[in-house]
């Protein structure tokens, strides 16, 4: 592809990858926040671990119902989007950055620029280009990440009043570096996590194309090689559903990095201290010591149920404004 043409396709795909990243973020927001309570929560974030005696204390959140509650009740509608602002900035380059390195590396690996040419790709290819794609996509974003978990998980009343209090506190207190603290478990987490996502998101397309042909063969019909906007939603619903059931212990550690030191009100638990955790391996062996397996899994329903229509809307929107913008600009 010649070099104008590599410069449109990159812009089709940062905006395609912006905007459906930027409409994901906001509808899933709610779920986001409670799983990001339950994963910065010490005590145990369900009702029957609290009849266990060696618990660290009162727990503030032990379900889904019961957090949502209490999230209305005190912070009222606005809690559920607190932080979404620092996520929008964190998600939409995100989505940008992914979406145009994973055609890049798409294009190298199957040597065709065609999108429809990119299904074609081995498993093995489809993962790899994801995991390089989620990494890249993780560097450049990962500042807003942190802001965003700091923020949706301090609750009432505010740690950090906005964005901007937020950044020159870390700033103070952790130095520049503390803009990526759990950037290594992140990045440990994202190779399988985007690695899968896509990977498995291409397999589940291949899977219905087939099955669609084989529809068709039986019944005579025509025009098998699309798939319909109800198909690629439920692909990329499965798709984020699997990926987010395996990684899902790596972004609870990831979590409690980010939030270190953050002084929560005293009803919302234990906080995580300063260096409370030296490393990731060392955080996994804390956190399966002091709150066992279940620790690992704080926040994984409301993760799956966030995750599976996120992963959905976001390639299906996708799908559509890469289409969009591909005819504005044509």
């Amino acid at each position: 592809m010649d070099e104008p043409g590599q410069l449109k396709r990159a812009f089709i795909d940062a905006t395609a990858g912006a905007i459906a990243g930027g409409i994901s973020r906001s509808v899933t927001s709610p779920l986001d926040v409670i799983k990001i309570r339950f994963q910065v929560q010490l005590e145990p974030t369900t009702s029957w671990a609290l009849l266990r005696r060696d618990v660290l204390g009162q727990s503030k959140y032990t379900g889904m119902l019961q957090a949502t509650k209490d999230i209305f009740r005190e912070e009222g509608l606005p809690g559920f989007w607190r932080g979404n602002v620092p996520a929008l900035l964190m998600v939409m380059p995100y989505t940008a950055i992914q979406f145009t390195v994973l055609h890049k590396l798409k294009t190298f690996a199957s040597g065709s620029s065609k999108t429809e040419d990119h299904i074609h790709l081995s498993p093995y290819l489809s993962f790899v280009s994801g995991s390089l794609a989620g990494c890249a996509a993780t560097v450049g974003s990962y500042p807003f990440d942190l802001l965003r978990t700091l923020l949706a998980s301090q609750g009432e009343p505010k740690v950090y009043p906005n964005m901007r209090s937020a950044f020159l506190d870390i700033i103070r207190t952790r130095g520049f570096q503390g803009l990526y603290a759990g950037l290594s478990p992140t990045l440990v987490e994202i190779i399988p996590y985007a690695g899968l996502q896509f990977g498995t998101y291409d397999m589940f397309k291949r899977w219905t194309l087939a099955w669609n042909r084989y529809r068709s063969s039986n019944a005579n019909l025509t025009g098998t090689d699309s798939l319909s906007s109800f198909q690629l939603f439920l692909c990329g619903f499965a798709a984020g559903t699997c990926a987010k059931a395996v990684c899902h212990p790596l972004d609870v550690v990831k979590k409690r990095f980010q939030i270190e030191g953050l002084a929560r009100d005293p009803k919302y638990g234990a906080r995580v201290e300063h260096h409370a955790y030296s490393n990731m391996y060392q955080a996994l062996r804390q956190i399966l010591q002091m709150e066992g397996w279940p620790g690992l899994y704080k926040g994984i329903l409301p993760s799956i149920i966030k995750a599976a229509p996120a992963g959905a809307v976001t390639f299906v929107a996708y799908e559509f404004t890469s289409d969009w913008v591909e005819s504005m600009v044509t």
